[in-house]
């Protein structure tokens, strides 16, 4: 291109114009290169997910089972333990109420 001042209006306008299309075609999407191995992958991806996923389940399903199973235990030795208190204190209730009968067979002889 020449000087500046040389240019007319047209020359400028088509510049201009080219100059604006040049930054429009930056921004627009490239074409893909399409891999014909895609879908492959996408299902290889897929089916490792899926079992990852069961693989976590399964987890925590046993985690589960091992929490109830836990406190099944803990519940049947609480109720163990609480039976076992009632019947020490039944047995000191018990004592208690033989030493209190014979005192009283004592102050009758």
């Amino acid at each position: 291109m020449s000087d500046p001042k040389t240019l007319n209006f047209n020359d400028r306008r088509t510049a201009s114009a080219a100059a604006k299309q040049a930054m429009l075609a930056k921004f627009k999407p490239k074409p893909a290169v399409t891999d014909p191995l895609i879908d492959l992958r996408r299902a290889e991806k897929a089916a490792e997910l899926e079992r990852l996923r069961a693989e976590r389940a399964a987890e925590r399903e046993t985690k589960r089972a091992a929490g109830a199973e836990a406190a099944a235990k803990k519940a049947e030795e609480d109720a163990i333990t609480e039976e076992a208190r009632h019947l020490a204190l039944r047995a000191a209730q018990k004592a208690a109420r033989d030493a209190r009968y014979a005192a009283r067979k004592q102050k009758r002889k």
